[in-house]
């Protein structure tokens, strides 16, 4: 027997964990085909692009402040799903974006909270959302 731990047999619970995030995953891919998701850097938007994500999708950090950035988005768009990542950085910036954005973002803001819940405590970022999900899954 190998004592490779990397292939062991996932849990119920980690199954059942991969599952909702498939779902949460799949419901924000098909969002993504009417509006941009926020994310707050470019391994963000790969990480999205892995899962699935064909949409607008904006990072955060185009050398804008967070003001003209806001006004921005508004401008050019109805609706915005904000998916910053959910460490100390990530709630400063999506409380930023969310006052600027009022209005824009609410809609879809059960995504990160979502997003959050399943994570847990194994990753607070969304460039590692595809690893978790492997791993979950026992791959």
């Amino acid at each position: 027997m190998s004592s490779d731990s990397s292939h062991k047999m996932p849990s119920t619970e980690d199954l059942e964990r991969a599952e909702r995030l498939h779902e949460v995953i799949e419901a924000l891919g098909e969002v993504n085909k009417r509006f941009p998701v926020v994310v707050e850097g470019k391994k963000d938007l790969q990480a999205l692009r892995k899962l699935g994500l064909s949409g607008d999708i904006i990072p955060l950090h185009s050398g804008k402040g967070l003001y003209d950035f806001s006004e921005e988005l508004a401008e050019r768009f109805s609706k915005v799903v904000l998916l910053l990542d959910w460490d100390a950085k990530g709630d400063n910036l999506f409380t930023t974006l969310t006052s600027n954005l009022h209005g824009h973002w609410e809609e879809y803001a059960a995504f990160r909270e979502l997003l959050r819940m399943i994570c847990q405590k194994d990753i607070k970022d969304v460039e590692s959302i595809p690893t978790l999900l492997l791993r979950l899954e026992g791959l």
